[in-house]
């Protein structure tokens, strides 16, 4: 008879061994078993014996191993999780998770020490029972599914809703692509986006644009005036033939206010900046939106160089608003260099309400997250843009 295994446990590499015998306290009451690792050559080894859906790293002041730690995890392949304890200022254990995302690992973000169980329980979902997972099945992703993909239209377009912060309107949406897999159902853009080549890729924005397109016509024609944004990269933004394109079904959609987004650190390449396209862009009157912004760390006299009409204020940011004054001041702080330069400033990922009073004291024009509307199929847009916005019965229940 076979038995099965038991669930591999989370490792943990704490100096504070208080600390850690704590930790383990609280993972066994949310159902996780632990295995402490006193230094860092041990949990290398437990990583690659034992493959664990978790890995905790305490940080401490001096402990400069740790970032050690993360890119030896990555370079053993752990696949699992990883999440920070930190005894460092928030800025530094900030920067660790990034460090920890630039390499490919999934970060669950640091809690500060002494841990919360609500927050570690909060931290951890998504990691339902801790048992490893079942040998994966054949690919339904991969280069082959995404060139049937194309050939058969199964990628379409959801649209995330953005809302005017004073007015409580909408004001526009952004056009997120998904897959409308045969087999796996619908899928977001992470699990497929990086499987496309360049010129799959370019492919993609192409279809994009002409159902966005199509869709704003139908908005349109239904008395829906809202703005389109949708994603584009600087490869997409530095080719002329996309240029003509977007012109092309601007004006086929009456004319339609239309925003590209580039990520910040995509913006500020010096090839984006003194290019053709940018300016013939601008000059037809279409809008480029900096998204992301706030981690790229921007340099202010190039963005003065861009032709910006909109900065989108990271979600990172947006969504610690209230817990740290940090995330509250940067965000404060775009708010105030938006009104300066005569931008519109968007804040992402909102989705506790409790932000907006304190993002419309800051400034910020623009709002949107799953807090107030999820992405919908365009033919739901209408009757959004015709009822009672989000923000407005908001308004109401904090009168009531």
């Amino acid at each position: 008879m076979n038995v099965p295994s038991s669930p591999a446990p989370a490792l943990v590499l704490e100096d504070d061994a208080d600390a850690a015998a704590a930790l383990a306290v609280q993972l066994r009451t949310l159902g996780m078993d632990t295995h402490y690792c006193r230094h860092a050559g041990q949990l290398i080894d437990e990583v690659v014996a034992r493959r664990p859906p978790l890995v905790v790293i305490g940080l401490a002041f001096g402990g400069e191993e740790d970032i050690a730690v993360l890119r030896r995890l990555a370079e053993c392949g752990h696949a699992g999780r990883v999440l920070l304890l930190s005894g460092v200022e928030r800025k530094v254990a900030r920067l660790v998770e990034r460090l920890g995302e630039e390499l490919g690992l999934a970060m669950l973000g640091w809690l500060d020490k002494p841990v919360r169980l609500a927050e570690l329980r909060q931290r951890l979902v998504g990691l339902a029972s801790f048992c490893p997972a079942a040998p994966a099945p054949a690919p339904l992703v991969d280069a082959r599914a995404l060139e049937l993909a194309f050939a058969r239209q199964e990628l379409i377009l959801h649209y995330q809703p953005q809302f005017d912060l004073a007015s409580g309107r909408l004001s526009g949406v952004e056009a997120l692509v998904r897959w409308q897999h045969p087999e796996a159902g619908l899928l977001t853009p992470g699990g497929f986006l990086p499987l496309l080549s360049r010129e799959q890729s370019r492919l993609l924005t192409r279809r994009v644009l002409r159902l966005a397109m199509l869709d704003a016509a139908r908005w349109r024609r239904d008395g829906v005036a809202i703005s389109l944004s949708m994603n584009v990269t600087p490869d997409d933004l530095l080719c002329p033939e996309l240029v003509n394109l977007v012109r092309t079904g601007w004006h086929e959609a009456g004319g339609m206010p239309l925003v590209l987004e580039v990520t910040e650190a995509s913006a500020m390449r010096d090839e984006l900046l003194g290019s053709e396209a940018a300016a013939r862009l601008h000059l037809s009157g279409l809008e480029v939106s900096v998204d992301d912004f706030g981690v790229g760390f921007s340099s202010l006299s190039r963005l003065q160089r861009l032709p910006v009409s909109e900065l989108k204020i990271d979600r990172s940011f947006v969504s610690r608003l209230h817990e740290d004054a940090q995330d509250a001041a940067i965000v404060e702080a775009v708010a105030l260099l938006g009104r300066r330069l005569g931008i519109r400033v968007v804040a992402e990922g909102v989705e506790d309400l409790a932000c907006l009073a304190p993002l419309a004291r800051f400034g910020c024009t623009h709002v949107q997250g799953f807090g107030l509307a999820r992405p919908m199929p365009a033919d739901e847009i209408p009757a959004l843009a015709g009822g009672l916005s989000p923000l407005n019965v908001t308004a109401r229940l904090g009168q009531a």
